[in-house]
């Protein structure tokens, strides 16, 4: 028999605006914007949020948005969106395609702002069969990892009530009507370290007169792939990725310094630090070897934590989830390599549940090479690609997974009706 949580998320998500969320969804995705730009975005949520019944507020942390709806005694409970995009020139060819140049959607934030607003409204409508309270968020700038620090930073738990568990999803690949729940480490750390290599500029046609940095950082960029494969360990998982190399204006000058982008993902703060070590000592051994005149800049910037959901939380909500959405639906493929900054806004003890609801279109999927799901999954748009377009299908469950979540929490001391 199904529980009070998911009978009351059935009940209240049977009759669901869903061509408005649709229209709400292909305005937001033709109307990108970039992290702490948001302002349109955050317009569009608040006043859906005050017309359900919020008491809402924008500005935070820049242009975050929240809204609290207070229904008795019980917890309070956080869901939340990211709101920004991305700068990627959309390629989907979409009649809703992104009319602002070089700004996508390409990794759903627009659909989790749909599915927020869809759950606002469905639970605020419903307030007679929950008790607690609602803290809505809306939150920029999840892409440059600034947006949760920053809300909290500018005091949203003085100005709204302090959450008892914060619930969160993100879009993903994969074929629709699936929910990937991992009760612990779901999402890796992610690191930003830029290094600069110093070199001699001087004239194409006489090398020998210069240190070339250009040289110097190719020789890097190949010697850093061996931190992973020589010096972390099989069992622990890693990824270093160099994604953005500079060096030089002209085809005849050679320059006198070059630039390399780097980003880091681990699951430990131990191979963390192993890697920047390792980034350090041949960094500055390749400067070393080429003889450059100044030693190597190496800069330790942007950083996301992992996310770990509190595990008898997110077993909570997966359980809840299978009730609403059936049997086979929820799955636990273990943790992956993305990075989010979620988990700043639990403050280090509120409990969280952070999940990923599958959205890769039907025809998408079945058109994909590939005869199992894992070849399929790498074949087909993923998150940051100039081609991902979720389906629309998903606004109802997406709807319904923030809805049963919540209510796994505010049923427990409902009123009850007369």
């Amino acid at each position: 028999m199904p529980s009070p949580a998911a009978r009351t998320a059935l009940d209240l998500t049977a009759d669901l605006p869903v061509s408005d969320l649709e229209d709400f969804y292909r305005d937001l995705h033709r109307h990108p914007e970039l992290s702490l730009q948001e302002h349109r975005t955050a317009a569009k949520l608040a006043e859906r949020l005050t017309k359900a019944g919020y008491e809402t507020a924008e500005g935070i942390g820049g242009t975050g948005v929240a809204g609290v709806l207070r229904n008795g005694e019980g917890p309070t409970v956080l869901l939340r969106a990211d709101m920004d995009a991305l700068p990627v020139l959309e390629e989907t060819g979409l009649p809703y395609a992104s009319a602002t140049p070089g700004v996508m959607h390409a990794c759903g934030h627009d659909l989790h702002v749909t599915w927020l607003a869809g759950a606002a409204a469905a639970l605020a409508a419903g307030r007679d069969t929950w008790s607690g309270t609602l803290l809505v968020v809306g939150q920029p700038a999840e892409e440059t990892g600034q947006g949760a620090q920053g809300m909290i930073a500018d005091g949203l738990y003085e100005r709204f009530p302090r959450p008892d568990v914060l619930l969160g999803q993100h879009a993903a690949p994969g074929p629709v009507g699936f929910y990937a729940h991992s009760p612990g480490l779901i999402m890796s750390a992610s690191t930003d370290i830029d290094i600069v290599l110093h070199g001699r500029g001087g004239h194409g046609s006489r090398p020998e007169t210069t240190v070339d940095p250009v040289v110097t950082a190719a020789y890097l960029v190949t010697r850093l792939q061996t931190v992973v494969s020589r010096e972390i360990a099989a069992r622990e998982s890693a990824v270093l990725t160099v994604g953005r190399i500079e060096g030089g204006t002209r085809h005849n000058i050679i320059p006198s310094e070059a630039r390399i982008a780097l980003n880091l993902r681990t699951q430990s703060d131990e191979v963390r630090e192993r890697m920047i070590a390792a980034i350090r000592r041949i960094t500055a051994g390749e400067a070393l070897a080429a003889g450059c005149p100044r030693e190597p800049e190496v800069t330790v910037g942007a950083a996301f934590p992992v996310t770990t959901n509190d595990a008898d939380t997110d077993r909570r909500i997966a359980a809840v989830h299978e009730e609403v959405l059936g049997t086979g639906t929820v799955l636990d493929f273990g943790p992956v390599m993305g990075s989010e900054d979620f988990p700043h806004l639990a403050q280090g003890s509120i409990p969280y549940s952070y999940w990923f609801v599958t959205t890769t279109p039907a025809d998408v999927w079945d058109a994909a090479p590939g005869t199992d799901l894992m070849e399929k999954f790498l074949a087909v748009p993923s998150n940051h690609s100039p081609h991902f377009a979720p389906d629309l299908s998903t606004v109802t469950p997406g709807v319904r997974t923030l809805v049963s979540g919540a209510l796994a929490y505010l049923t427990q001391l409902a009123r009850p009706t007369w």
